[in-house]
């Protein structure tokens, strides 16, 4: 049956020579998989321009049950994002969290609260200049506590090491080898003060800003353990440089 939808585009791989699938995670369905053209006509290209990563979209689909694939019937861009995909910060960074999203949530569960966190947080990307480059960090530690695996606060003592593995911040160091020292839990316990409206206060060099992103991923890994590989970090490494 025809249904509308908002829908952020998430990433799109090949089917056979005329299709593709793109990965959406949209307001009503969550995550979601569409049958896309991937011709070289008119149609197609001008479809191809419309779903870049993280585009958020008011979708027209015909969606059934039955079908493991569903089609998009029309798509609108529901907010132009020129600021994003002619920054090639931002572009990195939009590339590198829809990869991350793409690996985080997989079931086609509907959860608005988190749509509407990814889409503001695509606004604010859209418009922001200062503190752009911390954009990422701020982006996965707010994540976290939608995905349920956010870092227990309250246990926070100055002087504390940081459990990856439980989360929580202890006076003892654990047994196991995934634990922040009382330095990186310090800084660790900072950026959790981190929101979209005081990015441009938290200032890092490069090697500092690759190590917080390296710690990140590692918690993340160990409460998500399905995520495989990832390319884009590299590329915001580079950009960073």
């Amino acid at each position: 049956m025809l249904e509308k939808t908002l829908g952020i585009v998430l990433h799109i791989i090949p089917y056979n020579d005329k299709m593709a699938v793109v990965h959406l995670y949209t307001r009503e369905y969550g995550r979601m998989p569409f049958l896309f053209p991937q011709g070289s006509g008119r149609k197609a290209r001008m479809l191809r321009a419309l779903f870049m990563p993280f585009s958020i979209l008011e979708l027209d689909i015909d969606r059934r049950n039955t079908r493991e694939l569903q089609k998009i019937v029309e798509a609108r861009s529901m907010l132009p994002l020129q600021n994003i995909h002619t920054d090639p910060v931002k572009n990195a960074e939009v590339l590198f969290l829809a990869e991350m999203i793409g690996q985080t949530i997989k079931e086609p569960e509907p959860n608005p609260q988190l749509f509407a966190f990814i889409a503001q947080a695509i606004q604010v990307l859209n418009l922001i200049d200062e503190g752009k480059a911390n954009f990422h960090l701020c982006f996965l530690l707010q994540l976290c506590g939608f995905l349920g695996f956010s870092p227990n606060m309250e246990s926070y003592r100055p002087g504390y090491c940081f459990d990856m593995l439980n989360g929580i911040f202890t006076s003892s160091r654990p047994l196991h080898a995934y634990v922040l020292d009382a330095r990186e839990a310090e800084i660790f316990a900072r950026l959790t003060r981190m929101d979209f409206n005081n990015l441009r206060h938290f200032r890092f060099n490069r090697g500092e800003r690759n190590a917080v992103l390296d710690r990140i991923l590692t918690y993340y890994r160990l409460h998500q353990p399905g995520i495989d590989e990832l390319r884009s970090p590299q590329i915001l490494r580079v950009l960073f440089d």
